[in-house]
């Protein structure tokens, strides 16, 4: 079998899943190196690739263990997905995080809630429609 570079679904899994743990770490390194960038330009500081480096593998084993502890939250709950409660728990340590978290799930809530209740009302508008117009023409 040629490899022109591409991925396939036929490589070992450990390859694939090789391949896209190198690919997360890099976004993750991009995303760190801009934010350093970004916060060292305010506070007119420089930055070695050194320290933007360990500033990302920090980072990166960070969200590991947040995934797992995730994961182990749901799993103890008897449950095989994540949801707010989870990352709340999570956020416990960080009253600012919590706090934050909280808001924007409530927000996301009414959103939800909101566009529930705007579809339904359409769904009943739309229903009613076709009996009104069939009742005023037979009216003739």
């Amino acid at each position: 079998m040629e490899n022109d570079g591409k991925r396939s679904c036929l490589q070992p899994p450990h390859e694939v899943f090789w391949f896209l743990l190198q690919r997360l770490k890099a976004a993750v390194h991009y995303t760190v190196g801009c934010l350093c960038e970004e916060v060292a330009s305010d506070k007119e500081v420089q930055l070695s690739r050194q320290t933007i480096a360990a500033i990302s593998e920090v980072t990166f084993r960070q969200c590991e263990s947040f995934a797992k502890d995730l994961e182990m939250f749901a799993r103890h709950a008897k449950r095989s997905t994540i949801n707010t409660e989870d990352v709340k728990l999570l956020a416990r340590r960080s009253n600012s995080l919590l706090k934050y978290i909280t808001e924007k799930s409530e927000e996301f809530n009414v959103e939800r809630k909101t566009k529930k209740k705007k579809k339904l009302e359409d769904e009943n508008k739309d229903s009613l429609e076709p009996a009104e117009a069939g009742g005023v023409g037979s009216e003739n």
